[in-house]
């Protein structure tokens, strides 16, 4: 996918009256790109707009309006986004309670190597994940991952995580959102 450039980026007052127009179509954007995996896990699959999006309310939000801090902005989320053939994915760990999340993310450290993307073949693929995104005692409620399909959307989406073992089948649309975020000339 190819990455957000400095030149797509709207100044503040231009964003403004844009936003909630972009802000709608964004949402309906990601909403074939999120898939719920059993009750406290979720994938939100990103593409190009949702991170375009991403540093543009960041930069509304921290009133960053300088050249550097703008790049930086943007070459820390494209960092999001998947190269050729993978597919780049917010993981979100959802419990409300935060008593019970301190405990979950001690104990469900090792999340991110028990996820999968089932391929239409029957291949598990296992996503990419910066190490330094999990401590030594606990998990972020936030991962950063990448799953390397080689441009063949999964049809499912999965954890084997004991504890948590659950698998969600994805929808045509889904599918379809993905297809066409691996494409080549994305």
């Amino acid at each position: 996918m190819k990455p957000v450039e400095r030149a797509e980026i709207l100044d503040p007052a231009t964003y403004e009256k844009m936003r909630d127009d972009v802000r709608r179509e964004v949402l309906q954007a990601k909403a074939p790109r999120r898939v719920h995996v059993g009750p406290h896990v979720t994938l939100l699959f990103e593409n190009r707009r949702t991170i375009w999006y991403q540093v543009q309310e960041m930069l509304r939000t921290e009133r960053i309006v300088d050249d550097a801090g703008i790049r930086h902005e943007i070459e820390t989320y494209n960092e999001l986004l998947g190269g050729p053939g993978e597919l780049g994915v917010t993981l979100l760990i959802e419990i409300d309670d935060p008593a019970v999340r301190a405990v979950k993310l001690r104990e469900w450290r090792d999340l991110p190597r028990h996820l999968y993307a089932r391929l239409e073949d029957g291949t598990q693929v296992r996503p990419t994940f910066d190490p330094r995104q999990v401590g030594a005692d606990r998990l972020s409620s936030v991962q950063y991952l990448k799953f390397p399909v080689g441009r063949r959307a999964p049809v499912a989406v999965g954890v084997d995580l004991p504890a948590i073992a659950a698998e969600t089948v994805l929808t045509t649309e889904q599918r379809q959102a993905l297809d066409a975020d691996l494409a080549p000339d994305r």
